[in-house]
């Protein structure tokens, strides 16, 4: 099995170095590249593919969130983990707006991180459990009188609904099978019919989803 390829775009060249160094320890990950700004990410990533890109989001010439966004609108596939020393509400929400996979802060444990970038080469979505409550209340400052009382619920089952709760509350698909008793492809089987019938891209916009909707609330 091919490793994963992970790129770095991070304007300090100490701290590439140092993700690098995490990054390669690990049999299943290699570093391919790294960038100083936005704009060089780009450049680099029109001409090799890579798996995910680790993106600071406070770097010259274009930031990171900006970097981000045309890498999602490009096409290729390639996937953005957001890094950053800043745990604020609006870095968090811009990036992940513009499409990034997950956000970490840069002092994750090195085996976070790598757990993260496994993860989001894997089509899932990562946070940081700091950012998710100023993400919600940055994007929901208001909830529905009435718990799930929103028409876009019709769509689901009463076991996809479950699902969602759980989804919403932070829980892996390993626990949300425990917790449903379900095997855990059935927990993947039902999550793919969630992102399609919400139509969302990924497990925030299921988070965000069900937060809006005011079937989970604060």
């Amino acid at each position: 099995m091919s490793p994963i390829r992970v790129f770095l775009a991070d304007d300090q060249a100490l701290v590439r170095s140092g993700f690098r160094m995490m990054i390669e320890a690990e049999d299943d990950l290699v570093v391919v590249g790294e960038a100083a700004d936005g704009a060089a990410a780009l450049r680099a990533l029109a001409a090799q593919p890579v798996d995910v890109v680790l993106m600071d989001i406070r770097m010259p010439v274009m930031d990171g969130v900006e970097a981000t966004r045309r890498i999602v609108q490009s096409g290729l596939g390639t996937k953005v983990l957001v890094l950053t020393t800043f745990d604020l509400d609006e870095y968090v929400f811009a990036a992940l707006k513009a499409g990034a996979s997950g956000f970490l802060l840069k002092d994750a444990r090195p085996a976070d991180l790598t757990a993260a970038i496994r993860d989001v080469a894997a089509g899932e979505a990562v946070m940081a459990p700091s950012a998710t409550r100023r993400l919600l209340d940055h994007v929901v400052p208001t909830l529905p009188a009435s718990p799930g009382s929103d028409h876009r619920l019709d769509v689901l089952t009463d076991r996809e609904r479950e699902v969602l709760v759980e989804i919403a509350a932070g829980a892996t698909n390993s626990e949300i099978a425990g917790k449903l008793y379900m095997a855990e492809g059935t927990v993947k089987t039902h999550i793919g019919r969630l992102l399609a019938k919400l139509q969302c891209r990924d497990r925030v916009g299921l988070v965000l989803f069900a937060y809006e909707t005011g079937l989970v609330r604060r």
